[in-house]
């Protein structure tokens, strides 16, 4: 639909539905269409990634994210794995006419979600973290 005022350069289209798109100038920006020279004045980015509160969150993260990622893995590839070099072993009959292969592949769904919970409680303290770190700065 054309903008009702011919001299107005806003080409976002009007629409009934409500979005989180700032019309040009009209508007603040939500968070996330910021750009950097927009958040600069928000916070010294430098001076936060210089800070040693910073790199403990980021050595923090990295001490979950890697360990979990490496277990992750080597979980997940461990059913081809042995399903092709121990099929013998894989194929024995676990309980209820299930064999291995099977309760393997179904634990990796349960190893999945563990990984995800504790993946999401780790986060929520690096989130708290985070938060504080801004803080500092923003005083």
């Amino acid at each position: 639909m054309p903008p009702s005022d011919p001299h107005n350069r806003d080409l976002t289209p009007e629409s009934a539905a409500p979005t989180d798109i700032a019309p040009l100038g009209r508007d603040t920006v939500p968070a996330h269409e910021r750009t950097a020279d927009e958040e600069k004045a928000m916070a010294d980015w430098d001076a936060i990634a210089a800070d040693p509160d910073f790199k403990s969150l980021l050595a923090s993260k990295a001490r979950f994210i890697v360990p979990a990622t490496v277990f992750f893995l080597a979980y997940y590839l461990a059913l081809p794995i042995l399903v092709g070099w121990f099929p013998n072993l894989m194929t024995k009959e676990a309980f209820g006419g299930l064999n291995w292969a099977y309760v393997f592949a179904f634990s990796q769904f349960i190893m999945a979600w563990v990984v995800a919970f504790l993946y999401v409680a780790a986060a929520a303290g690096w989130d708290k973290q985070a938060a504080a770190l801004l803080a500092k700065f923003r005083k």
